[in-house]
C-alpha cells in the first residue's frame, strides 16, 4: 500500500510510468495499471471499492461497441465511472471469443434439474427415452452373461 501511494503521489508531480517503475523497483505492468486507473479516479485509486458493481448486456454492448469503434477504454472508463480500464479489456476479450451471448449475465450455480417423470417438451422426451433405452441395454446385457454362466455351471455337473 505504500508503494502504491509513493507512486500515485509520483504520478502527480509529473512522472512517468517507467521512471517510476524504476524508482520504486516494481514491474513496469503493475505500475501501468496503476497509473490507468489513477487517470481514471484520481488519488480515490488507492480505496478499495465496498461492492461489486453489476453491469447491464446493453450497457457491456455499447461499451465495447464503442471500443472497437476506436475509442480508448480509458476514456470509456472515465466517462462511464468504471473502476479500471482493465474491465473494459475482459469484455472485449469475452465479446471475441464468445459473441454478445458472452456478455450477458449467468445464473450463479448449477442449472435447475427437471423433476424426473415430467417431460417438458420433445426434447425432455427424447432424452428420457435415451435413458431407458440405455437402462434396457444394460439390463439386457446383464441378463445375457447371467444365462451364460448359469449354462456353464450346468456343463460343469
Amino acid at each position: 500500500m505504500e508503494q502504491r501511494a509513493a507512486a500515485i503521489g509520483l504520478f502527480g508531480d509529473g512522472w512517468a510510468r517507467r521512471s517510476v517503475a524504476t524508482r520504486l523497483g516494481v514491474s513496469h505492468s503493475a505500475i501501468t495499471r496503476l497509473f490507468d486507473l489513477w487517470r481514471v479516479r484520481g488519488e480515490a485509486a488507492l480505496m478499495k471499492k465496498p461492492s461489486k458493481q453489476s453491469f447491464s448486456f446493453e450497457f457491456k454492448l455499447a461499451v465495447v461497441q464503442r471500443f472497437l469503434a476506436g475509442e480508448t477504454k480509458l476514456d470509456l472508463a472515465c466517462e462511464f465511472g468504471l473502476s479500471s480500464p482493465k474491465l473494459i479489456e475482459t469484455w472485449v476479450r469475452t465479446y471475441r471469443n464468445e459473441g454478445e451471448d458472452g456478455l450477458r449475465p449467468k445464473r450463479a450455480g448449477r442449472p435447475p434439474k427437471s423433476p424426473a417423470g415430467t417431460a417438458s417438451g420433445q426434447d425432455s422426451e427424447l432424452e428420457r427415452l435415451r435413458a431407458e433405452n440405455e437402462r434396457l441395454r444394460a439390463e439386457n446385457a446383464y441378463l445375457g452373461k447371467l444365462r451364460a454362466l448359469r449354462m456353464r455351471q450346468q456343463r460343469r455337473k
